[in-house]
């Protein structure tokens, strides 16, 4: 199969069957992975430098993003776009064969996965190195819990938190804590949230206050 730079791209992004074990799309993925190879190998204090280096591999991102290494993402980030002020903590793994899209304000606990890349049941096809993407959404201001998973086609709503080691298979809804695997919404986030943040632990009204 003979290999069409721009029809392959089409494919990707489109929902349809594709083959993702092209020689040449592997030699571009490969030109990709060597920016974020050397991502992780850059120092802690190279703040500045892993600024730009995400500015260069990611399709869009942000003022005020930061994202620990290691980092992983099978394109590097390149179908990645990032709002305003997410963090990302440590063993972030993006599988970003189509668009990945996180909002303003997000904060991804270690070692979250976000796949996009899926294959057919069909061993015959999947012999044959073929897959599909379905894209990933996470809204404004979602927490995403520790070692959480985050299937294709998953569209998680603004100010959501999703429990540590949950596995979303389904749309999650904006302003609810959901958890489990899969994972389910157990409450909406109410008044009560804003009065405390663990047990009986009151919140100072005054933290509520812009700065």
């Amino acid at each position: 199969m003979s290999y069409k730079r721009e029809e392959t791209y089409e494919k990707m992004h489109s929902r349809v069957l594709y083959n993702s074990g092209q020689e040449e799309l592997v030699q571009e993925q490969l030109d990709a992975l060597e920016i974020l190879y050397d991502y992780n190998h850059s120092r802690p204090r190279e703040i500045e430098k892993r600024r730009e280096m995400l500015k260069k591999m990611f399709a869009e991102i942000g003022e005020g993003c930061y994202i620990e290494v290691p980092f992983y993402a099978n394109w590097a980030g390149r179908h990645v776009h990032f709002g305003k002020n997410v963090y990302a903590n440590f063993g972030l793994t993006m599988v970003d064969d189509t668009h990945i899209y996180v909002g303003d304000g997000v904060m991804i606990a270690p070692n979250v996965t976000i796949a996009t890349a899926t294959h057919p049941i069909s061993p015959e096809l999947r012999k044959n190195t073929l897959q599909y993407n379905l894209p990933v959404r996470i809204g404004n201001y979602c927490w995403i819990g520790s070692g959480a998973i985050i299937l294709p086609g998953v569209t998680i709503g603004d100010n959501s938190v999703i429990g540590a080691g949950s596995v979303v298979t389904r749309d999650i809804p904006s302003n609810v804590v959901a958890v489990g695997n899969p994972c389910r919404v157990l409450r909406e986030i109410n008044e009560n949230d804003r009065k405390y943040y663990y047990r009986d632990k009151e919140i100072d009204p005054s933290f509520f206050e812009k700065k």
